[in-house]
């Protein structure tokens, strides 16, 4: 049952009763916010300053006589309704007086101005240009280094792309027939070892050409050369991230590998013939599964010398099952090379599922293709932010290996109580918080850090 009451006065509903008593329930709470737990992602966001060097690489041409949000603070905002599960910018219409959301973006909860809508907040996303782009994609790639206390023996550099589907008139999507459907094709990179974000590069809904990722690479491992004159940098990557110049390329720069997929065709498969036919006649004679590995030099046309390719054979009941890849990592065995070298990138899988599902930054829903770039690079400053929190402040608990959508439920999603005092601001949460003493140690090591 609801009852109408003029606009003033809210809208209450009536629940069925308790112990004979009626429960009346009212979105009347001004003082509460859902998202306490954004207040420790606050605390890693003030140790990492990643917003503020963002919001410095963007150009911002207003007037300031007439700006009420800055760069920073829309910046803050955005990312963090992305953190807590708030992807689009509609929802920054309904949460402009969050009082936790105004604390995070640096406003006092209660007598500051209220944050910015849905319109300037798309403003902010089509104003961007090349330009800034550019220089906020280099600042994640400083930020992956930074998040470093020493240089690494060895980093792996897994790339891999996916597709963001697309439902309107956005520039330059393209129908992928693979998938089925019009979309947006991002590059996804991220540190093998560690899951930490690199960069990830918005693109047209096709497969990417072998030239513009051998170019790209280059430029990233040239970058990452600058800072780090001795570590180990390996490229992985499936099948089609397998470049002739890339490859080339490698073979005159120190300490620079890589390890891809290779489409099976009729000359591997000839020059891997006894070993398909060695595991297809052991599975005939004992009825078992087999898995065999061996390498082999194969040059193809378009490479510049031969190179070691693996090849890994399954035969079950299911039929012979087939696999390839290529590497200049001539020192390792076969089976380590394919088992813990290249298989190993199906935690890239993970990383894109966190990324892209539980921060949906699939929602590529501006008309210009550099809007939708910045977009996915907001969704990266969260993945930043949040891996960060997990790996560092989350260290040891359970929630260390947990996805982003547990720490959102459990974490981020509690309840908050805010009074804006003379001289504080006070927030309670929740006495009944399953989460209270993870939290409890999580504030006290920040209180420390701040020291």
């Amino acid at each position: 049952m609801i009852k109408n009451y003029s606009e003033t006065t809210p809208i209450v509903h009536e629940l069925f009763p308790v112990s004979n008593k009626q429960i009346e329930l009212s979105f009347t709470g001004y003082d509460i916010s859902s998202d306490g737990g954004l207040l420790l992602l606050r605390e890693v966001e003030n140790q990492m300053g990643l917003i503020n060097r963002i919001s410095n690489c963007i150009t911002d041409n207003r007037d300031q006589r007439y700006v009420d949000h800055t760069i920073r603070e829309m910046l803050t905002q955005r990312v963090f309704q992305i953190a807590a599960g708030y992807e689009d910018c509609n929802d920054c219409d309904d949460l402009r007086d969050d009082m936790i959301f105004k604390t995070c973006a640096g406003r006092l909860p209660q007598t500051g101005l209220s944050l910015a809508s849905q319109p300037t907040m798309s403003r902010l996303e089509n104003s961007i240009k090349s330009q800034d782009l550019y220089r906020i994609g280099q600042e994640l790639v400083d930020t992956f280094v930074e998040s470093y206390d020493r240089e690494p023996g060895v980093i792996i550099l897994d790339c891999d792309d996916t597709n963001n589907n697309t439902y309107g008139q956005q520039e330059l999507n393209l129908f992928n027939q693979y998938y089925h459907d019009h979309c947006y094709m991002p590059l996804h990179i991220y540190e093998g070892l560690s899951g930490k974000l690199i960069t990830t590069i918005l693109k047209p809904g096709r497969r990417s050409k072998q030239s513009d990722i051998a170019s790209l690479l280059k430029k990233l491992i040239l970058h990452l050369r600058k800072e780090w004159a001795n570590t180990m940098i390996i490229v992985r990557g499936d099948s089609h991230f397998t470049s002739a110049d890339f490859m080339r390329w490698c073979e005159e720069q120190y300490n620079t590998g890589y390890i891809t997929g290779v489409s099976g065709h009729r000359k591997l498969h000839e020059m891997a013939a006894v070993t398909i036919q060695s595991a297809e006649r052991e599975f005939k004679q004992y009825g078992k599964y087999v898995k065999r590995y061996h390498s082999f030099l194969y040059q193809a046309g378009s490479w510049s010398q031969p190179q070691k390719v693996v090849v890994k054979v399954e035969v079950s009941a299911m039929g012979t099952n087939i696999r390839y890849i290529v590497t200049n990592l001539v020192q390792f065995r076969a089976k380590d090379l394919y088992e813990k070298g290249y298989c190993a990138r199906g935690a890239m899988e993970l990383r894109i599922k966190e990324h892209k599902l539980y921060l949906r930054s699939d929602r590529s829903s501006c008309h210009r293709f550099k809007a939708n770039q910045f977009r996915l690079f907001l969704h990266s400053i969260a993945y930043v932010l949040l891996h960060t929190f997990q790996k560092e402040v989350l260290r040891g608990t359970e929630f260390e290996n947990a996805t982003f959508k547990t720490i959102q439920n459990k974490i981020i999603k509690t309840a908050a109580w805010v009074k804006e005092m003379k001289t504080k601001v006070k927030i309670e949460l929740p006495r009944c918080c399953p989460t209270k003493s993870i939290q409890s140690n999580c504030l006290e090591m920040f209180a420390v850090m701040r020291v």
